[in-house]
């Protein structure tokens, strides 16, 4: 059995192809702390993902982020985005890297988070 949390069932932070949870503890308590900072559910499009499925719908490949166990991706747009987004970057630490996705459909707009320490890549990005 992989990470859970209050808010956050094992099927939620489950890669969707195989149902394997390996998220990290971290990742999964920084993302409950996230969600009753903000007072409100937050919807994840994706969680962990397994190497195969993340070649599938990634440019990232085998080895990407949510292959790691620490990222995730969070449904949101607008106001709500305006307010995960500070949040992740002014009150938490924790968050090392953040993608906005913020384009097209509001139903398929969302913010990446992950809790990946490298020196080697950027902080923040958009897609």
């Amino acid at each position: 059995m992989g990470a859970t949390s209050k808010n956050f069932s094992e099927s939620e932070l489950a890669c969707s192809c195989c149902g394997k949870n390996e998220m990290t503890q971290e990742t999964v308590d920084a993302l409950q702390a996230l969600r009753e900072s903000i007072g409100k559910p937050l919807r994840l499009s994706s969680a962990y993902r397994c190497p195969k499925h993340n070649s599938k719908v990634s440019s990232t490949g085998k080895s990407g982020p949510h292959t790691t166990g620490k990222a995730i991706d969070i449904v949101c747009s607008g106001k709500d985005a305006w307010e995960l987004l500070s949040f992740a970057m002014i009150r938490s630490k924790v968050w090392k890297g953040i993608g906005i996705s913020q384009k097209g459909k509001h139903e398929s707009r969302f913010i990446h988070l992950d809790t990946i320490e490298a020196d080697n890549r950027p902080w923040v990005w958009s897609y």
